[in-house]
């Protein structure tokens, strides 16, 4: 007879094990703790059921312990799901207009950014879409806006009625929920079910929305109405400034399936999108790991000790899911911390944007299916990046140590959500500004999400080009205020439309709504097409209305007159406004006029009138005189002023040589008192 015994409690062990690992899988699923405690509840009884079928010997209290003991953990962990929005806007019938919120889908390319205005259709048979719609594409609009399809909640996977609407020509998908609740996320399916050949190619946007809104549109569309919504993204990421923070969770295990194929695969096809994007500093990026910890019952435990480092404080599950076979749950764990180290180390020396590199390379180089997922072919990968091993080694510390780890201490605390930001409970899970992407990792879709993430007119060049947008301003310059000769307009295209904006144009700035004028302002504004305001050329003059003197506004110059955006020839002569003085002829031409006086007289402009000629030698005569005494007076007050500086410097000369070199006259004058002195000695 075989004895099962040792099978009982092996199994038993995995099962306790994998069971206090995969928690947060489970609370994902449910996204309620009722539903959750219930699935508990049979979990342990069909464990109890298959053990006393195998050893009905063993104490049932230490089974029900060993569930109980991790149970007792999870019902004390508060998960916290947030559903991701967009907005509905029902625009007609008249009597339904409304906004409401929907929840984005989990599969499928939500168009972030933009929006879709479409006509809601619901179908008279398969309603639920649980099979294929009949005919060739029955949904494809045959109008310029595109088909809504509205499918009931129940009987299947919510992506399989998104992929049989998609099939059939639909190019959204609303699905109605089927009770009063509130909104929830519509996920894909778990891996190894029939979803596996489909959910990767479902490309339309879907979204689930309540039972109230449902029906009425549902009923609408019965009675014939027209019913027309948008469904809106363009506020599902917030878009503060200018640059972007996003955070990736993913796992560098590649033996888990289709959700590890995806998240390799999203890595190695955005890693040229993420490296422009972070090396021109327009974003942040930082990788993150799940971990999970093994109950304090387990520690000890050849499953803990085998799947977990730091004495049971962090674990994975084992890539297999069996204990005695490839790779173990450590090792992932290990490797996970290593890429983490990498991404910490190479953003001190200003490299970020290594960890694409590294994580790609290491996924070619030392996959688990070539048997080279080991810390020799990691350091190897390392060295080819010029990254310092030893500075990397030193992040990752001591996984045998009975502490915690630093750097999986932040992970595990990461993992729990804050602010507008839920839980992280699966992988691959992509967080943009604090608000998690839901859809298919899809390149273009997510690099138009972080897009969308970027303060407007503030995106960077790679977020403009043709593939992830459309220039709305191609076509009738988007309804901008424009100046067609100069190629000037206040058209700016942006990621989500465009913006009407006033332009700086060669330093000279635009002011004005944007879309119906912008005025040149500023010193330089006239070289910019004479600053908007009026110019004319004749007879080889120019007139303008535009000033240098003046910041704004435009005024006609002397001689014409108007509102400087035209200006028209003042007539002086015929309207009789100036050379009225008597012997006076007045002739006018473009731009001001020519008067002449009779006989021998000369025209002054300022007074508007005539002098005499030979007055005007007496004046010049007058003038010539009072400048040559100016002239003269000056020229001797230079001369006397010359001459006293001339004695005062010589007196002072005097002064100072009397002190070393007594003068002739002196010398005269002692000698003479000397004698005298003798003189009177001798008597």
């Amino acid at each position: 007879m075989v004895d099962y015994s040792h099978h009982s409690l092996s199994l038993l062990n995995q099962l306790s094990f994998l069971f206090s690992l995969h928690f947060y899988y489970l609370f994902s699923w449910f996204h309620c703790p009722i539903l959750y405690t219930f699935f508990i509840l049979i979990f342990i009884l069909i464990l109890i059921f298959i053990f006393n079928s195998i050893q009905s010997n063993m104490p049932l209290l230490t089974l029900l312990l060993a569930l109980l003991i991790p149970l007792h953990l999870h019902l004390h962990v508060h998960a916290r799901f947030v559903v991701e929005k967009s907005s509905i806007s029902v625009l007609s019938p008249t009597s339904l207009k409304s906004k409401h919120d929907a929840a984005i889908a989990n599969f499928g390319i939500p168009d972030y950014g933009g929006f879709i205005v479409g006509s809601v259709f619901y179908p008279q048979r398969g309603a639920f879409g649980c099979h294929p719609f009949e005919g060739d594409k029955p949904f494809k609009s045959k109008t310029s806006r595109p088909t809504v399809l509205l499918l009931d909640r129940g009987d299947c996977y919510f992506a399989l009625k998104v992929w049989n609407a998609q099939q059939a020509g639909a190019a959204v998908v609303l699905v109605v929920d089927s009770i009063d609740e509130s909104l929830i996320t519509m996920d894909s399916p778990e891996d190894g079910t029939e979803a596996d050949g489909y959910i990767e190619k479902i490309q339309i946007p879907s979204a689930f929305i309540e039972k109230s809104l449902g029906t009425s549109l549902k009923e609408a569309a019965k009675n014939g109405d027209d019913v027309v919504i948008r469904l809106d993204w363009r506020e599902s990421v917030p878009y503060p400034d200018n640059r972007v923070e996003y955070e990736f969770w993913t796992n560098s295990n590649d033996e888990c399936g289709s959700r590890c194929n995806e998240q390799m695969d999203f890595v190695k096809s955005f890693k040229g999108h993420a490296q422009i994007l972070e090396k021109g500093g327009y974003t942040q990026f930082t990788p993150h790991y799940i971990t999970w910890y093994c109950p304090e019952a387990f520690r000890f435990s050849s499953q803990c000790k085998s799947q977990c480092i730091n004495h049971g404080r962090y674990c994975a599950p084992d890539p297999e899911q069996d204990f005695g076979v490839g790779y173990e749950g450590k090792d992932i764990v290990y490797e996970n911390l290593r890429q983490l180290c990498v991404h910490r180390v190479s953003n001190e020396t200003n490299r970020s944007w290594v960890w694409w590199d590294f994580v790609t390379d290491f996924h070619v180089r030392c996959s688990m299916k070539d048997k080279r997922y080991t810390k020799q072919c990691a350091e190897d990968v390392m060295k080819s990046l010029d990254l310092p091993v030893d500075k990397i080694n030193e992040c990752m510390g001591d996984p045998e140590a009975d502490v915690e780890n630093k750097v999986l201490k932040i992970e595990q605390e990461m993992q729990i959500g804050h602010g507008d930001r839920g839980d992280v409970t699966i992988l691959p899970t992509l967080v943009i500004n604090e608000v998690q992407y839901r859809g298919k990792l899809d390149r273009t879709a997510v690099l138009k999400a972080i897009c969308s993430g970027f303060k407007e007119t503030e995106e960077p060049p790679i977020c403009l080009t043709s593939d992830i947008q459309t220039d709305e301003c191609l076509e009738r310059n988007g309804g901008c205020w424009q100046l067609l000769q100069q190629n000037i307009t206040a058209c700016k295209d942006t990621f989500r439309g465009r913006v009407c904006e006033c332009p700086i144009v060669n330093g000279v700035q635009y002011k004005g709504d944007g879309y119906t004028s912008c005025e040149a302002y500023g010193p330089a504004r006239c070289t910019i097409n004479n600053g908007g305001c009026w110019s004319e050329t004749k007879n080889g003059l120019t007139a303008t209305a535009c000033s240098n003197s003046d910041i704004s506004g435009c005024k006609c110059p002397s001689g014409f007159r108007g509102d400087g955006q035209n200006c028209e020839d003042v007539d002086e002569c015929k309207e009789r406004l100036t050379c009225q003085c008597d012997g006076c002829s007045c002739k006018n031409f473009w731009g001001g006029y020519q008067c002449k006086c009779s006989g021998n007289q000369v025209y002054m402009k300022d007074q508007d009138t005539c002098i005499e000629k030979s007055g005007s030698k007496v004046g010049m005569f007058l003038v010539f005189l009072v400048l040559a005494v100016v002239v003269g007076g000056g020229l001797a007050g230079y001369m006397f002023y010359k001459y006293r500086l001339r004695s005062y410097m010589d007196s002072e000369i005097m002064s100072i040589m009397s002190q070393y070199m007594p003068l002739d006259s002196q010398n005269k004058v002692e000698a003479h008192i000397e004698t005298e002195t003798l003189r009177q000695g001798a008597v």
